[in-house]
């Protein structure tokens, strides 16, 4: 749910979403106290420019990323095997200091009787990874809303991903990343199921 008001949502006569002087204000402030000067030439339109970016990267927040997986398909031609979507590109930031975090998902579940269309899974992580995030949350948040609205035998979601908060500042070690993983259901229970899917992944 959004936490704007529908004024704040405003465009203007070329579309352009209006941006509050409170915002731009809390920008320019921001500048400031970086260093830099938000009044000379290269950071004047800087505010709004900002604003309406973070307005795009939590997008997320405005939506329920469940709704992708209401239409579901049960004719299959009595297919029963794992579905897999791999490194699924996707962007978020992180809740602590609001850096990027870069990198892909690998979403499988085992449909039970039912199956969605594979657009649908992509839209699923990119309702979740447009919003301040962790990745942890990430991947919990993307299994279970394909555990509870397409009711399968198994989910698993892999995530990789850099995170410019350690990578671009404090640690400072460009080239790491962090992998979480969710299984669900058989691929959680079943070790031979969950090595299957695994290796498609391209982990074995």
């Amino acid at each position: 749910m959004s936490l704007l008001s529908p004024a704040e949502d405003a465009v203007d006569m070329n579309g352009k979403l209006i941006v509050p002087d409170d915002v731009q204000d809390a920008i320019r402030t921001l500048i400031r106290w970086s260093g830099d000067d938000p009044s000379r030439e290269g950071l004047v339109d800087t505010p709004a420019r900002v604003a309406r970016a973070w307005r795009e990267y939590c997008q997320g927040t405005k939506e329920d990323p469940s709704r992708h997986l209401s239409r579901t398909f049960e004719e299959v031609g009595g297919y029963d095997d794992i579905i897999l979507l791999r490194a699924i590109p996707f962007q978020s930031h992180c809740e602590h200091h609001m850096a990027p975090i870069i990198g892909h998902a690998h979403i499988a579940y085992l449909p039970r009787n039912r199956v969605v269309g594979i657009s649908k899974l992509a839209r699923v992580l990119q309702g979740y990874a447009r919003r301040l995030q962790i990745q942890e949350r990430l991947t919990a948040e993307i299994a279970d809303c394909i555990w509870n609205h397409l009711e399968p035998v198994g989910v698993a979601v892999v995530i990789e991903a850099s995170h410019a908060c350690m990578t671009a500042r404090g640690v400072r070690t460009p080239g790491v990343s962090m992998t979480t993983s969710r299984m669900m259901g058989v691929f959680r229970d079943d070790e031979r199921s969950r090595k299957e899917v695994l290796s498609l992944m391209g982990f074995e």
